[in-house]
């Protein structure tokens, strides 16, 4: 693990450079494997959002009018670079999130996909056409970009989501600017680099690092058209309402319990091995992480238990870029203590600590952020660690007479983002895939998140707003439609009409 790496600032990324501005306050960025302080970023103010906003209001109207075949292509070299850069970028993320290598290179496929999808722009912006809609009539619509866009993503996945928020909104003739976590700001500033070294005219991407107050500034900026944020519920829930209430079109997306359900008849090593993996990869920080297994039969919850425990006996834990390394450390310090917190709090609720992650020690980095995985039986619906998010690796078991119990259950949580069921029978799987009440489902998949054609989002309070990520429902949020009606004379006169024309 490189722990000598040099001291650094992260800048600024406006008008296709780096910038900076004098007197700005800065953010330490710390090694979440060593603790120590690495680098720091600038946080942006007032001076800061303007010229990011003046950029992109610069050059909104010859990158709406560039065709989209135009903008597919630097998209597509776009690509080709993020796939020579990965290993590089993959790194950025390991030193600065604490991810495995392995987990930070996956990530950014998932990115990588995203951009395959929308370099199909051409296509995905077609319009409709009423030939003869009345007498003599056509009408026709057309989708057409909204202005100046901006994001606002998380720590977890400073790759991805990022790459999810830009690219759709970019390719339908959109400007953006990105507020980045300024936990681990790095990663982002390579891919508006990148983006410049493909072709993005300047202004068409600006990325301002920040806390909280620039945020809101953001929120309330009459120039900025929609906003889209990737936050925990409150934070998510608050940034909606604060968005539209200043006339902006805006979907964020908020926190999760995912839950799986294990029938008696599931394969149970597949699914521990599959419920493992899902709970304690990425140390547990994704929203779409399996925190909550309900196991139907105290036969199947007993089975469960005695495999998930071996599976977390067996779990490598240290530094993201060592090798053979399965669970890295948390973000901070601090949300370290936030999860140990819950962990002290189930034992107090009276859920049966079965694996206790504090007990994990790591001698070689004793300041670094590791926590071992927890796993947690006999956990009751009325517990806060069932009924908040902990994002970290902690799994709680909560054991079900039968299946309508279990989905009662999901269908009961304030959350419903992601879900799953582990099963060998088809009409099983069919009625869960039809009741259950969460935008992503899995069988026998424990973190389904889908490909990019497909929508990404969440039901209840997971997802604020009308339109999910991915797929046709990214083309909707950063478009606006215009519907044309058109009638050309056909005779040297026309005689006034004053009635709703209707033929």
């Amino acid at each position: 693990m490189n722990q000598e790496v040099p001291f650094y600032t992260v800048s600024h990324y406006i008008h296709g450079k780096t910038h900076t501005v004098t007197g700005e306050e800065k953010h330490a960025i710390t090694h979440p494997a060593t603790g120590k302080i690495i680098g720091e970023t600038y946080l942006a103010n007032t001076k800061t959002l303007d010229a990011a906003v003046n950029s992109a209001k610069k050059a909104f109207s010859e990158w709406a009018d560039t065709p989209p075949l135009k903008r597919a292509r630097i998209l597509f070299h776009f690509k080709e670079l993020l796939q020579k850069n990965k290993a590089s970028l993959a790194a950025l993320v390991s030193r600065e999130h604490g991810k495995t290598l392995d987990d930070a290179a996956g990530s950014i496929d998932r990115g990588i996909e995203l951009i395959e999808f929308m370099c199909s722009a051409p296509y995905l912006l077609r319009g409709t056409f009423s030939e003869n809609a009345g007498s003599h009539i056509d009408c026709y619509t057309i989708r057409q970009p909204l202005g100046i866009c901006a994001g606002i993503s998380p720590f977890n996945f400073p790759v991805m989501v990022p790459l999810w928020m830009m690219i759709p909104a970019i390719a339908c003739g959109n400007t953006f600017i990105l507020k980045p976590s300024e936990q681990d700001p790095s990663a982002p500033l390579k891919l508006a680099e990148l983006l410049t070294e493909a072709g993005l005219p300047e202004g068409v991407i600006n990325i301002i690092n920040g806390d909280k107050s620039i945020v809101e500034q953001v929120l309330c900026h009459p120039d900025i058209k929609a906003v889209t944020a990737v936050a925990s519920t409150p934070v998510a829930k608050h940034i909606y309402k604060t968005a539209i209430a200043n006339g902006k079109r805006s979907h964020t997306f908020g926190g999760a319990k995912n839950h799986c359900i294990v029938m008696p008849d599931a394969d149970l090593d597949i699914a521990a091995d599959a419920i493992a993996g899902a709970a304690f990869g990425a140390a547990g920080e994704r929203c779409m992480a399996i925190s909550a297994v309900v196991a139907v039969g105290d036969t199947t919850a007993d089975k469960l238990i005695e495999k998930i425990t071996q599976k977390i006996e067996q779990l490598h834990i240290g530094p993201g870029d060592k090798p053979n390394v399965d669970m890295g450390p948390l973000i901070s310090r601090t949300h370290r203590e936030k999860v140990m917190n819950y962990i002290e709090l189930g034992i107090q609720e009276g859920a049966q600590l079965v694996v206790d992650g504090r007990k994990t020690v790591f001698p070689e980095h004793p300041e670094g952020f590791f926590l071992g995985a927890s796993l947690f039986d006999k956990v009751q619906p009325h517990m806060r660690i069932y009924q908040e998010e902990i994002f970290g690796p902690v799994l709680c078991l909560i054991r079900a007479a039968n299946f309508e119990e279990g989905l009662a259950l999901i269908n009961h949580h304030i959350y419903g983002n992601g879900t799953a069921i582990f099963t060998q029978n088809g009409e099983t799987a069919r009625t869960f895939a039809n009741k259950v009440q969460a935008g992503m489902v899995g069988i026998n998949i424990p973190i389904p998140v889908p490909v990019t054609f497909h929508p990404f989002g969440g039901w209840k309070s997971s997802l604020f707003g009308d339109l999910g990520m991915h797929g046709d429902q990214s083309i909707q949020f950063y478009t606006q439609t215009k519907t044309v009606t058109v009638k050309w004379p056909h005779t040297s006169h026309a005689n006034s009409s004053y009635i709703m024309p209707n033929d």
